[in-house]
């Protein structure tokens, strides 16, 4: 991790964030002795089974340092804006936030605010783009740290690293990689800012795509879909939402598969062979091995150790999905 300049631990910063990609930048700038004056979270949100409201992994960051935590519903709110001006921060520092910061904050800082993001820009522009990277077969990613503007994710780039994404990387596999890759690339920004040798480089709207935020139903897996397709989803949907299909009436979370080169056998869902390596899928192009699937209410676990369980669950001819073959 490079050592701040002396000038960027004296910015006055306000960092804005929710979830542990963002905790682990806010982490880092704390790590590295730079002056924060104040944290901005989403409001705690009901979770677990007991829908006990929880700080986000930024907020228990926050607190564990004594920093300051403000969580406005909305920074469109006056009052919001009167408190964040209160403070005199010289530089916002944006990440996975889940607000929209309106023009009238952007204007706040002396230095505007920055933003970690989980892509080469713009290349997918977005919520999620971690996940719709290894979905399309993009075989490389990276961190942009980005001047924002009243766009979505469309302002001048400041800083890239690049980041290779493999056949086995997993949306949580990926995630991780990138959030070791992005507090040094924000650090290394926060001195060029400083030192004033920032230079933005305008983004190229016409090579823009667009990282749609993920749903659960999403998850569903068509058969008819390429083999090669599939596994994509499946290892972009891992840990979260996590790719399903139906087996007779019951949904199945698949969270490890890879195709196979092998021509094409059976309809579209049939299951081809069941074993100890996992059970082998027919899919509209080629063929699907699952190795690690889970059943409501279990845990993830190998599907030979589920056959050694529920030995008549997976059996060859039958058909996976909604849609009965």
């Amino acid at each position: 991790m490079p050592v701040p300049s002396p000038d960027t631990q004296g910015l006055r910063i306000v960092f804005a964030g929710t979830p542990d990609f963002a905790a682990v930048h806010l982490s880092a700038l704390i790590d590295a002795g730079c002056n924060l004056v104040a944290v901005y979270t989403q409001p705690d949100r009901p979770a677990g089974r007991g829908k006990k409201l929880t700080p986000s992994p930024v907020k228990q960051v926050a607190q564990c340092h004594g920093i300051a935590v403000h969580q406005p519903m909305s920074l469109r709110d006056s009052q919001a804006q009167t408190t964040l001006t209160a403070l005199q921060p010289d530089i916002m520092i944006v990440v996975a936030y889940g607000l929209i910061i309106p023009q009238a904050v952007l204007d706040i800082p002396r230095y505007g605010c920055i933003n970690v993001h989980a892509s080469l820009l713009p290349r997918w522009r977005g919520a999620a783009p971690i996940q719709r990277a290894i979905e399309a077969g993009d075989t490389e990613t990276g961190i942009t740290i980005m001047q924002m503007d009243a766009g979505l994710d469309t302002g001048a780039m400041l800083h890239k690293v690049h980041c290779t994404i493999t056949a086995d990387d997993t949306g949580g596999s990926l995630h991780d990689k990138l959030a070791a890759l992005g507090p040094a690339a924000l650090l290394d920004a926060l001195d060029t800012i400083a030192a004033g040798r920032a230079k933005g480089e305008p983004q190229d709207d016409a090579l823009s795509t667009y990282a749609h935020k993920i749903s659960k139903a999403e998850g569903a897996i068509d058969w008819t879909q390429p083999a090669i397709t599939i596994e994509r989803k499946i290892r972009a949907f891992n840990p979260f939402p996590v790719a399903f299909t139906q087996v007779g009436g019951t949904s199945v979370r698949l969270w490890r598969a890879r195709a196979l080169n092998a021509p094409r056998a059976g309809a579209a869902g049939e299951i081809l062979a069941a074993d100890s390596q996992g059970i082998v899928v027919a899919c509209g192009e080629g063929a699907l091995l699952v190795s690690e699937a889970q059943l409501p209410g279990k845990r993830a676990m190998a599907v030979a150790e589920i056959l050694r369980g529920n030995p008549g669950l997976f059996t060859p001819g039958q058909h996976l999905g909604k849609d009965l073959a």
